[in-house]
This record gives C-alpha cells, structure tokens and sequence, in this order.
C-alpha cells in the first residue's frame, strides 16, 4: 500500500468536497462522511509525520497560538478607493480618464464592496504561502494561520496558474452566521457583538487559531495583482480566479458604458438587504488591465477604479451634551454625546460637530432632536436638527473660549475653521498627543507601548515629550498598571529598535503640523538630514516639489521653536535617524539629473515600476502626467493617444524603452 499516494488522494478529495461545499453551495457528501473521511486522512498524518503538509485539510481546524502577529511589507501595495456618492461623481471621473486615454471606449467591471476586513494571500506554486491583513496599505500582520482555518479559501489551487501572485479580498462574517454567534452569547449572559464588519476583523488578530475556526467567516476575493499573470482585464481576472477555486461573488457585472453602470448600482440600491452579507456601495474599475496601467495611481488610490456609497442610513435621536476634545496640534473639536441609538449595525453614542461654524450653521442646541448618519457608513455626523421638535427655551449654543483641559484663551486664526489652543507645551492632551503620534505605526513603529501607556507614563511624570522615552528603563514601568516584567522589557526594547527608523517617518513622527507621510517623504529626499531642513528659508522650501507656501511655514515655525530645537538634539544624542542613509547602487549613474520622465504604455524589458526606478537611480525625476516640464516620454507598446497627442502638441521627446537603455548605459 502507497501511504503517501493514500495520504494526497485522501487529500484531493477532502479539497473538491470543501469546495463544492463552502464555494459553490453544493455539497455532494453528507457532513458525516466528511468528517470520517478527515479523520482518516488525520491518523494516516499523524502514523506519517513525514508526509506532513502544512496545507492539509486537517490544518483548517486551527490550533496554532500566534502571541505576537509578525509585521509584513505587502510586495504590492494595497491602495484605498476614492468615493462617489452621485451619478455626476462617477461622469466627473470618466471624463477625468478619458482625458489622459484619449476618448476610447471603455468597459466597466461592477461589484459590490462588502463590507469586511481587508486581506492579502500570496499563493506560490498553487499553494498558500502567506495572508496579510491591509494594515497601512505598505505593511500589515501575518495572519495566515487564522486564515487557513477559513474554509471558503483555498489551501492548493486547481487548474493553470501563475507561479506566483497576491490575490486581495475581503473577510466577511454573513449576517446568519453573526446572529448566531450573538444568539449563542446572549444565552450564556455575555454580551453580543456590535456588528459583522468588527467582529470579522477582530477575528483575524485571535491568538489561538482553533478559536478563529469555529467562527463562521467567508473570504470573497476580487482582485489578483503580480506579475505574468497571463490576465488582460479585470472580468476575466475574476473568471480565472473562479476556476483556480476561490470564492468570487458572482454579483460581478460587465458594464459596457456608465449607463449600464447606473443601472447596476440602481439594481443593488434595492436589493442589497437581500444578500448574506453586509454591503455598502458598489465597486466601478476600468476593466481593461493595459488602461489602468495606463491611467496608474494618485498617492493614495487607483485613478482606474471608484466606490460608489449608497446612500447612508439615517436617524434621529436626542443631543444630550456637547464636550469638547483637544488634539495633538491644540486643535479643539466639538462632540456631540447623543442617547444611543442604533445605526447601519452599531449603537452611536457619539458624533462630531467638526467646529463653530458648523454648529452655528446647523443652530444646534442641547435637548435637540437630532437626525444623525454615518459619514461613508464610518463616522457618525449630525447632518440636520428636528426644529419641530424643538424646546422654545432651548438655549443657543456658545462656542467655548476656553481650553477645556488647561484654560488657556482659545485661538482661532484667519481663514482657519478650527479654535487651537495655544498652550503647545503645557496642555496634557497635546503632549500625550504628541507622544502617541510619535509611537504610531506609520512613524517609529514602537512596539509594546500603546496609546493608554503612553498617557499612564505621562501621568506618572515619566515623559514630558517623546525624547524622553529613549530614557526609559525597565524598573521605571514596571509599577505602572497591567504592566508586567516581560511587557516592560518589550517596550524598553521597542523603544531601542525604533533607532532603526528610517529618517523620511522620524520627520513624520515629530508631528510638524501639515507635514504628513508623503510631504515627509518629499523633505526628507530633497535635503538628505535634519539640519538642511531647519536651515532652509521659506523660499527653499516652497520650491520644493508639492511644498507649499502653508506647509513651508509651518516647517519654519516648527524649526523656530526652541524647544523643538532641544528635543532633537536629544533625539540626535540617543541615535535616532535624522539623515538619509544612501543605499550604494553599483549601477546607479547621474546620467538623468534634472530631466523628467513619463512613463507610458506596455514594455518588454521593464516592467512600469522597474522603469521608474532606474529612472530615479539614475538621477531622473519621474513625473505622473505630462506637461511642459516634462523632458521625455518613455513609450511602450499601446501608449494612449491623448498622452501620445499631448506630448507631440509640446514638442517632448517620444523615446522607447531600448532608447532609454541606450540613455542609461
């Protein structure tokens, strides 16, 4: 007897009855049998450790204890969508692609956007390699043994493939299987879950993967990224994905203009409370693979595809209170405290005013009937009062003049919406702001110390400001509460590791007003180090590519601070990066400096990423669209005509890929 031909044919046939089961809603064997056939297949594993596969069916039924979920840089970034909420939203954006295609036609992918946690699988060779949750769209956790106990996701693939790929999807807890979990813990006197979307995201980060099994949770995929892919659109990507045997909704509709387009999400508008699972808009992407290459990327999301919202759900409820928040910039924000109230799946306590003028124009008062929805289905707001509900002797709201957490005299400057206070280095709430910012993911990354540590050290007059962090010792947060001796020694080495940090997110993470990740990034590469910034002058700075004249003062403020000026160089004192470290490249050439390029079209020897960056290796600016600071186009195969018109109207010279090897060598 062939014990390992045994073991895979066992094997074979658990994966085509998982997937006619869980994929297709089409069992042909009963649970019974399945469940013999699994257990047999497991002694035979157990007999055989040296047949083991870590992508068995018998892996699904978890066990694994992961304690700390590793950080993982996606090879391919996870972008947000850009939202519409109207029929002219959507004819804006197709008249925004065909000016850079040039007026051809176009046909249009629709799906529904669930409403889930977003994840990453790379498959190898047919097989699940590893799952990424999004996280900040560059890096997420490692969370593929909770997913492999998901059993709508497929361990080894059927069919023709590509060697290697990321497929992204959604994980997603239908509304059957969330009832019932609820119903299960309102019966045991615990309290029920808020609503599908966390609790599915929740279930991603569990320690013990036999937990993440028993929950009932789905993963339907919508888009394959790598390269080789054999694929030309985005339908037939969808199709493909299908037949390797995963989970694709089949809601998926090919649209040939956006009339077709309106008629679907006029479809799902009315039917969506039909589905399993919770939606909230629908997905519109250009279908064809060479366009979206074509059309490529803003800093945050695909100029290919756009999310439609349906209109969000709406209620009423009473205004309570309003209190008043303070951030880490000083800036005041008014919250309204609400009676609870259910809305689009959770109880909302609370909603944002946004500022004076907003509740000066909405005349809200306390004891007001208020209607509230969730912005994007996300963040409740206050979008109208119910005047005929109105108490005669409510009285109008004044804006407060005061800090609520220091008393300093608020500040509101010209042209500004916000009231600030200005007590930067004494208010509480902007220094444990400061702090936190400085610790956050998309800054120094400090792992072991989280945002309510962070107020416990300042509290306990630990920290004034994040340079003090570096002189922290174990013995130091030891004594602070639910913190124990490992916990204490994670976070002093988080802290000592941050020193690794790449200088373009430490200027992130001093948290300079108006200075986000990518102006960061545009700082740090234009001066190299921290000193060439704080000796620039307005002018500098303002000429810098995408600095403006609002984001040069504030760099100029922010240098002009003293105490900024002596947290740095304490800072500087404990190792932190404040320079760019040059990665030597053997081939890298100055051949390009000061000349732009624009990348257009299909190649055979580059793919479009990998010319860009030999563009910029070289000492090449690579530039998005074409203008008249544009040197030089780099044509590929299928160029789009009104980028090809573009560049003939301002005389830009039009070179292939192997012109560009000759430029280079």
């Amino acid at each position: 007897m062939d014990i390992q031909k045994n073991i895979q044919d066992l094997k074979d046939e658990l994966n085509l009855h998982n997937h006619n089961y869980y994929v297709l809603d089409n069992p042909t064997i009963s649970d019974f049998e399945f469940d013999k056939k699994l257990k047999q297949l497991q002694e035979l594993e157990n007999q055989h450790p040296e047949f083991f596969d870590e992508n068995s069916p018998t892996q699904r039924v978890g066990g694994t204890i992961t304690k700390n979920f590793q950080t993982v840089v996606h090879d391919y970034r996870m972008y947000s969508l850009d939202n519409s909420y109207s029929v002219d939203d959507l004819t804006d954006w197709e008249t925004r692609i065909q000016k850079v295609l040039g007026n051809v036609p176009l046909q249009y992918t629709c799906e529904l956007k669930y409403d889930g946690a977003s994840i990453s699988i790379t498959y190898e060779n047919g097989k699940l390699k590893r799952a990424v949750t999004r996280g900040d769209g560059f890096q997420g956790d490692d969370v593929t043994n909770n997913i492999k106990t998901i059993k709508s996701i497929p361990l080894q693939l059927k069919g023709s493939f590509p060697n290697r790929f990321d497929i992204r999807g959604e994980i997603i807890l239908p509304l059957e299987g969330f009832e019932k979990m609820n119903q299960e813990l309102i019966e045991i006197g615990e309290t029920p879950y808020s609503n599908p979307r966390n609790t599915a995201s929740g279930s991603l980060k569990l320690q013990d993967s036999a937990e993440v099994a028993k929950r009932p949770l789905e993963c339907l995929l919508y888009f394959i990224v790598g390269n080789n892919l054999g694929i030309s659109s985005q339908y037939e990507s969808l199709e493909a994905a299908r037949n390797w045997g995963f989970k694709v909704p089949k809601e998926s509709k090919l649209a040939n203009n956006l009339e077709e387009v309106f008629e679907y999400i006029n479809y799902w508008d009315k039917h969506r409370h039909d589905l399993p699972y919770e939606t909230d808009g629908v997905v519109i992407k250009v279908n064809s693979f060479q366009h979206q290459d074509e059309l490529g990327y803003t800093a945050k999301s695909p100029r290919w595809a756009m999310a439609y919202k349906f209109k969000a759900e709406q209620v009423s409820t009473k205004l309570n209170s309003i209190s008043y928040q303070v951030g880490r910039t000083g800036s005041i924000t008014p919250v309204a405290n609400l009676e609870p109230v259910q809305l689009a799946g959770t109880i909302v306590k609370r909603a944002s005013l946004h500022n004076a003028d907003q509740i000066e124009k909405l005349d809200i008062r306390i004891g007001d009937e208020v209607f509230v929805e969730k912005g994007g289905e996300i963040i409740p707001k206050i979008i109208a009062v119910d005047l005929d509900k109105r108490n005669p002797n409510a009285e109008v709201t004044k804006y407060i003049t005061n800090c609520p957490e220091c008393n300093s005299e608020l500040e509101r400057k010209d042209g500004e919406a916000n009231h600030y206070c200005p007590n930067f280095y004494g208010c509480p709430p902007q220094i444990i702001g400061r702090i936190q910012h400085y610790i956050t993911r998309k800054a120094m990354d400090i792992e072991g110390l989280g945002g309510e540590t962070v107020a416990l050290l300042f509290h306990n007059n630990l920290v004034k400001d994040y340079s003090d962090l570096y002189e922290l010792k174990v013995d130091d947060v030891i004594p602070l509460e639910r913190m124990a001796q490992k916990s204490a020694e994670n976070l002093v080495n988080g802290i000592e590791k941050s020193k690794e940090i790449p200088f373009e997110r430490v200027l992130y993470a001093l948290g300079i007003r108006y200075v986000g990740e990518t102006v960061a990034k545009k700082l740090a590469k234009h001066y190299k180090n921290i000193d060439a910034i704080r000796n620039a002058s307005l002018m500098d700075l303002i000429l810098v590519d995408e600095i403006g004249e609002k984001i040069a003062q504030s760099v100029i403020e922010f240098f002009d601070n003293p105490e900024n000026i002596r947290i740095i160089e304490r800072l500087k004192q404990f190792g932190v990066q404040f320079e760019i470290i040059e990665k030597h490249n053997p081939n890298a050439t100055e051949k390009l400096v000061g000349k732009t390029f624009v990348v257009s079209g299909v190649f055979e020897k580059f793919s479009r990423d990998d010319l860009k960056k030999a563009i910029e290796e070289n000492g090449g600016k690579v530039g998005s669209s074409i203008s008249a600071k544009t040197d030089f186009v780099i044509a590929g195969e299928n160029m789009g005509p009104a980028k090809l018109e573009k560049a003939s109207q301002l005389k830009i010279s039009i070179i292939s890929e192997d012109d560009f090897i000759s430029l280079i060598s």
